[in-house]
């Protein structure tokens, strides 16, 4: 069965993470980069993701696999594809305030 990934913030972490963000320090960590490769990088999790169910799912038609694991990636595609789906109309709905605006 495949795991969950966690994230373990510690209060140290998030202080310095608050300073650099205060101080305009956004080159190191986790931050940096632009929004494009983190969107990039985000697209190609989700596509992971789906090809990791499609894999599961066709072992199990084939006769081996665990049905388990096959309801579970499942389960994380159906999720995976609802978080896109809210951020798609996010990012659309941001768009369209934007354009609203007047010069």
């Amino acid at each position: 069965m495949s795991t969950i990934p966690t994230i373990v913030v510690t209060p140290s972490t998030a202080a310095d993470a608050y300073g650099r963000v205060d101080r305009g320090d956004l080159g190191g960590g986790a931050a940096s980069g632009d929004f494009s490769a983190t969107l990039q990088r985000a697209m190609q999790g989700a596509v992971d993701e789906f090809h990791a169910t499609d894999a599961k799912t066709m072992e199990a038609l084939s006769g081996g696999g665990n049905l388990t694991d096959v309801v579970t990636a499942l389960s994380r595609a159906e999720l995976t594809l609802q978080t896109a789906t809210a951020v798609r109309d996010r990012v659309l709905s941001a768009y369209q305030d934007i354009i609203k605006m007047p010069i």
